[in-house]
């Protein structure tokens, strides 16, 4: 391997380049000598033997660029674990909510006060069995989104 000049730009490249790296003249468009592998005779790269001993000149592999690596994922991704279920909810507003466990449930605790405070009077009871239909016929991200 040797050291060549482009005659485009001056530029120092590899006679096995395929072409010059500053100004991307093809070097199969150069004329430059080269040695012979076999008998170290000087002869021209557009040769395709030697004229001396006769040696095929390998013509240089063409250049593949190889794309840079992609990045590596180095982050964590972080999975929420919603531990309320949408069905025990509802099932604790139809059999339990009269008494505000449903509430209890779902974190919202002054509400699940008031509940207990007036179960006497049947109205939790009601609004509870409203609440339980709500909550089976709620969309799971809605759930999530309000409960989670």
């Amino acid at each position: 391997m040797a050291l060549i000049n482009c005659p485009e730009c001056t530029h120092k490249i590899s006679d096995r380049s395929v072409s010059c790296t500053n100004c991307g003249l093809p070097t199969s468009k150069m004329r430059f000598s080269i040695q012979c592998r076999e008998c170290s005779e000087s002869i021209s790269n557009q040769s395709a033997s030697c004229n001396n001993c006769g040696f095929p000149i390998a013509k240089p592999a063409p250049f593949k660029a190889v794309p840079p690596p992609l990045p590596t994922n180095n982050y964590t991704t972080i999975v929420q674990v919603n531990r309320k279920s949408k069905g025990v909810a509802a099932l604790l507003a139809l059999f339990l909510g009269g008494f505000g466990i449903h509430k209890f449930y779902l974190g919202q605790t002054l509400w699940g006060v008031l509940y207990l405070l007036f179960f006497w009077t049947f109205i939790p009871a009601i609004i509870s069995f409203f609440e339980a239909i709500i909550l089976l016929f709620m969309n799971e991200t809605e759930f999530n989104k309000r409960f989670g």
